[in-house]
């Protein structure tokens, strides 16, 4: 049976959904794991996260000689990700399309557990425990952040997660790719003036997966987490700006991203699996930080399991949204783990007429400049298998007749593959043509698979059933 986390055991003693309510959560089904202290931040820690994150979440006591303990590895599957939502597997991209459809504004509270400590002496890397990840990484990043901005004209935020380089003990570069931030970050530098922002850091995993929905301009992602956990998320007003942050976060640093300010950032390693570019990037000033008592810092390794499930799940959703407003023949979507879960797409659809999986392929390159590759497959293609779609795309498609190809599109700029960001795009109907000879395209089947009971037809001792074979 799966086990499933109801929004009273994600909050634990608290009354509120919190990192901590998922993190016993996890002890208690046996999947966090704790390192001796004083692993080293610079590379080891990563290296434990990462040999485990399939696996285990990892809790790292001391590491570095800080005081405040680092976790990893929050999710090793979708599974995983079901259970903090609290549905079944099969329910979680419907769940996050209901939480985006149905969004559930915030409440404001005045004190919060974000800030029982208030820091403004800043020095970042004396202060937090900040790992260096991948080999090349250019040093200490903070990946688990959730860097909330406000539209400087409306006031209403936004929600995402960008890599952020500490360069200095209180200035951290920031990669801002071409979507909400920037836009808000651009409106502020254009009026001559800084963009407010806090990173949050250490939160319920709803606030994470909400901050990745492929979401309209001006829609606040805290909603969606609202939706997401069946209750408001708690916010609080930063100590030194304007933003709005989860009242039950571990970490708060506020801030601001400076105008007309460019500093050299990267290389960090990505979801690509390579390594993004040195550039001059935006720079966040830090004001304050503020955290809990004994708070827990969340860090993601660049380029692992959590990373690329984390933002593939809400992408999903979204696109499977996209997708079945204008084909309803769309059943179900998943972003390949084998396409780093942002460049390919598989979609399984209930095909009505010869063509459609071609109009298909178009609607989703617009739903998300990222994706690179769609498959689209018949029912009886099993998405979560990736041999299943090649499998598919080896039966069922021709060349020259099932193809899409466009050129010159707008991609993504961490693939080093395309030209700054302009990509080409390819589209695959591997379905069956819907007029066949019954048994041209009948898959082979053994009668009576699904009743095997192997516990009642093989040997306990095979080694000794074997002897006796031999020895007759």
């Amino acid at each position: 049976m799966e086990a499933r986390l109801t929004n009273t055991d994600a909050a634990g003693q608290s009354a509120h959904p919190d990192l901590r309510g998922w993190l016993q959560w996890l002890a208690a089904t046996d999947r966090l794991a704790v390192a001796r202290k004083g692993i080293s931040l610079i590379d080891e820690l990563a290296a434990v996260a990462k040999k485990l994150e399939n696996e285990r979440a990892v809790l790292f006591p001391a590491p570095g000689k800080h005081s405040i303990p680092v976790v990893a590895n929050l999710f090793a599957n979708r599974g995983w990700i079901a259970d903090s939502l609290g549905v079944p597997s099969v329910e979680l991209l419907a769940r996050f399309q209901h939480a985006v459809r149905h969004p559930l504004p915030w409440a404001e509270v005045t004190a919060a557990p974000a800030q029982e400590v208030v820091q403004q002496k800043i020095d970042l890397l004396a202060q937090l425990p900040i790992p260096k990840h991948n080999e090349h990484d250019s040093g200490p990043y903070i990946t688990a952040a959730l860097l909330i901005a406000r539209n400087p004209k409306s006031g209403i935020q936004n929600v995402s997660i960008h890599r952020c380089q500490v360069s200095g003990p209180d200035r951290i570069g920031v990669l801002l790719l071409p979507r909400h931030t920037l836009h808000y970050f651009r409106m502020a530098e254009e009026a001559g003036v800084a963009l407010e922002i806090a990173l949050v850091i250490g939160v319920h995993p709803a606030c994470i997966l909400a901050s990745q929905a492929i979401a309209a301009l001006d829609q606040d992602e805290m909603e969606i987490a609202g939706a997401l956990l069946g209750q408001p998320v708690e916010m609080v007003k930063c100590r030194t700006n304007a933003v709005r942050v989860p009242a039950h976060a571990e970490i708060v640093i506020e801030g601001r991203i400076l105008p007309k300010v460019r500093e050299p950032e990267g290389p960090f390693g990505e979801f690509p699996q390579y390594y993004g570019p040195r550039a001059n990037r935006e720079v966040i000033q830090v004001d304050t930080i503020t955290h809990r008592k004994n708070p827990i810092f969340h860090t993601i390794v660049g380029g692992g399991t959590e990373h690329l499930l984390l933002g593939g799940i809400p992408r999903e959703a979204t696109l499977l949204d996209h997708l079945q407003r204008s084909f309803p023949s769309v059943r179900d979507v998943r972003l390949t783990r084998g396409g780093t879960c942002r460049y390919h797409l598989a979609v399984k659809i209930e095909k009505a007429s010869q063509g459609e999986p071609k109009n298909i392929i178009m609607g989703a390159f617009g739903g998300h400049y990222d994706i690179k590759q769609v498959v689209v497959v018949d029912m009886d293609v099993d998405i979560d298998n990736e041999s299943e779609i090649e499998w598919a795309i080896a039966t069922r498609f021709q060349a020259d007749r099932d193809l899409v190809i466009v050129s010159g599109a707008q991609g993504s700029k961490l693939d080093p593959s395309s030209d700054n960001g302009i990509s080409a795009k390819m589209g695959i109907d591997a379905t069956k043509p819907l007029a066949t000879e019954p048994m041209e395209f009948k898959r082979i089947h053994v009668k009576g698979i699904e009743n095997v009971d192997l516990a009642q037809v093989l040997e306990g001792d095979p080694k000794a059933a074997f002897a006796r074979i031999v020895a007759g």
